[in-house]
């Protein structure tokens, strides 16, 4: 993980706040996608804040691209906001076929 890099976990209103601090690597992708399956068992709405995020490693993009699928079921859950937040903005199309 990008030593600098951090999650900032806060709860309110039925809702998990996740503040991305630092640098984005493949080990913070890893990071991050392990929190949302975690956070996944729960009914809440899960916000991730990019503000405080600096670089974004290509690798670490591409890690948290092809990790994407495990979070399709809740997707619609997730929002992301800030600075960096329409790189992360992956479309998530699943057929049903």
């Amino acid at each position: 993980m990008a030593s600098n890099f951090k999650i900032l976990i806060s709860r309110s209103e039925g809702s998990i706040h996740l503040g991305l601090c630092g640098d984005f690597d493949g080990s913070s992708a890893h990071e991050l996608i392990n929190l949302l399956k975690q956070y996944s068992h729960s009914d809440s709405k899960i916000h991730i804040y990019t503000d405080g995020l600096n670089q974004l490693h290509p690798f670490g993009m591409r890690i948290f691209t092809k990790s994407i699928g495990i979070i399709k079921d809740y997707a619609d859950r997730i929002s992301f906001s800030g600075d960096k937040a329409s790189d992360f903005d992956i479309p998530l199309v699943y057929s049903s076929l």
